[in-house]
């Protein structure tokens, strides 16, 4: 798909790939190149900490991050289980 970059150069990511991603207009991203110049933009990791809760530690979400379904699961991990064989 493609895509332009403007004068400030902004890359407007199109619609349909930021919600697959589950982009939004806040979102922040992380932005590599690898030394064959290819570029690659992906979500930046949801900040967590641990809070100790009673004899458990347990991981807490700096922002609101939605909760995903038993469908969404098996669907990443058969693309992932897919993305590993090829």
């Amino acid at each position: 798909m493609r895509t332009t970059i403007d004068s400030a150069g902004r890359v407007v990511i199109p619609k349909e790939i930021r919600k697959t991603a589950g982009l939004s207009g806040s979102a922040e991203v992380e932005i590599d190149i690898d030394d064959d110049g290819v570029i690659t933009i992906q979500p930046a990791p949801s900040k967590v900490r641990l809070v100790k809760r009673g004899r458990l530690l347990v991981a807490e979400f700096d922002e609101s991050v939605p909760k995903i379904g038993v469908e969404e699961v098996n669907a990443i991990t058969k693309a992932l289980r897919e993305r590993k064989i090829r």
